[in-house]
């Protein structure tokens, strides 16, 4: 027996319109809006975020093992789930490991995480894009999840089963270094994809003796459009989920993360799910949820984050985003990738953000010290995590010179509640709405990439929803 005992997910606070994709290229672009990860977001941070809620709930859960799944890492043969390991100051203990390329990745990572015999965090996380004007660019979004799994222990939903198909064919690919994927003949795809699911549906329910009628929840999402409304209009559509297709678009392989925490976060204790995941094949997980869940919810749910957002992202600046339009850097020299060995050495500080209070007089200092500035103290420090520490601006600065992907740079000081002052980057913001005194809390970011180096550290961002 096994299952869920947390989840998670991120939604990116920016949306483009689609009628913004028209506009610009004078093409059919459809209604709603797709979530954009920020200039400063990759899969890699928007994991994090997502971790950071699956595990804010549970105090101290220990975590085992991290599967990391994407279809666009931030780096190859570099493990990209180190980074996310680092910045939930896991224990040097727990395993971390990389699932990548492809979009069946992220259930892939979801079965791993309820098969391991110790606590495992699966996340999902993924950005979706194509050539400008295409469907892969109008209907994909950005977004994230994670399921903290577990063999035994206090379930919110517990695992009652699956199935899968699995058969070799050419639907979708993109080739190493390919900037966009191709789709092969969509109706080719069909005649494949729906005996493979129908077949999978059909195993997964007599595995776990249970009636088609029996389900409270269908999930059915893929990355092939003609398949997925076929096989949701075969279930009840009462039970159907919501893809969400009209307000964040697919996700890619962190969809069905995203479409299950959800359901997740209204669902009522003994209902049944059923994820339906059609890529290269068809899975199929069955869930049972239990009582437990009405009170481990995730903090701000699906539906609050994509209200907290917003939708007036222009076309240019998201292809900016993208990196098809380069803008001209400023005429100094160009930033240096961060170094191995100061990195490694300052690893709890970077990633982590871990600071010092003094043993002696209660000071907070950030970064790390060894001397305290008020006592004088040396080495009486004890290490203090202040990354879910909310803080407020004390005073900031608009920097319109400073090289950004969205400018201008907005850098405020920050008081942490508790005590610790620091200068610190804000996102997600509007630079003509920021005040002394706003609060905010620390969001893992990209900070810049050179030399093919990814620079992570933190920012601040406004409170998303209610303190």
């Amino acid at each position: 027996m096994s299952g869920i005992i947390s989840y998670g997910s991120y939604i990116p606070y920016w949306r483009l319109q689609r009628a913004a994709i028209s506009g610009a290229l004078g093409t059919h672009s459809g209604k709603g809006t797709r979530s954009v990860a920020s200039y400063d977001e990759d899969p890699t941070s928007m994991g994090v975020e997502a971790a950071r809620m699956a595990l804010s709930a549970l105090g101290g859960t220990s975590t085992r093992a991290v599967y990391f799944a994407t279809t666009r890492p931030s780096y190859l043969e570099k493990t990209n789930a180190t980074a996310i390991h680092a910045a939930l100051d896991l224990d040097e203990d727990a395993f971390a490991a990389d699932m990548i390329g492809s979009v069946r990745s992220g259930v892939a990572a979801i079965r791993a995480a309820l098969d391991a015999p110790k606590p495992t965090l699966a996340v999902l996380s993924d950005i979706r894009t194509g050539l400008a004007g295409g469907s892969d660019e109008r209907e994909g979004g950005d977004g994230a999840a994670a399921l903290l799994c577990a063999a035994e222990g206090d379930f919110i939903a517990e695992c009652l089963g699956g199935a899968t198909a699995t058969a070799e064919f050419l639907d979708r690919w993109r080739a190493p270094g390919d900037f966009a994927a191709r789709v092969w003949e969509e109706r080719f795809g069909e005649s494949i994809y729906l005996p493979l699911a129908r077949s999978a549906i059909a195993s997964a329910l007599k595995q776990a003796e249970i009636a088609p009628e029996q389900v409270t929840h269908f999930i059915v999402t893929g990355t092939h459009s003609r398949s997925i409304p076929r096989i949701a209009a075969t279930v009840k559509p009462e039970t159907l989920v919501d893809n969400l297709a009209a307000t964040i678009g697919n996700t890619g392989c962190a969809h069905p993360g995203i479409l299950l925490a959800s359901v997740l976060d209204s669902a009522g204790p003994e209902e049944t799910i059923a994820l339906v995941v059609l890529a290269d094949g068809a899975d199929v997980l069955l869930f049972r949820t239990t009582k437990a869940l009405t009170t481990r919810r995730q903090p701000m749910s699906v539906a609050s984050q994509m209200a907290c957002t917003r939708d007036d992202l222009a076309y240019s600046k998201f292809q900016t985003w993208r990196g098809v339009y380069r803008l001209e850097p400023p005429r100094r020299p160009d930033p240096v990738g961060p170094q191995a060995p100061p990195t490694y050495r300052s690893e709890k500080w970077k990633f982590a953000f871990t600071g010092t209070r003094c043993a002696a007089c209660g000071t907070c200092h950030l970064p790390p010290a060894r001397i305290c500035l008020r006592c004088g103290a040396v080495d009486k420090m004890l290490p203090e995590r202040l990354a879910n520490t909310r803080a407020s601006v004390a005073t900031f600065t608009i920097d319109r010179l400073a090289y950004s992907k969205s400018p201008p740079v907005v850098v405020g000081v920050l008081d942490f509640d508790g005590g610790g002052r620091i200068p610190v980057e804000l996102t997600d913001v509007d630079p003509g709405k920021v005040q002394v005194g706003d609060r905010v809390e620390m969001t893992f970011r990209r900070m810049y990439a050179a030399g093919s180096v990814q620079n992570y550290f933190w920012k601040a961002r406004p409170i998303r929803g209610t303190e």
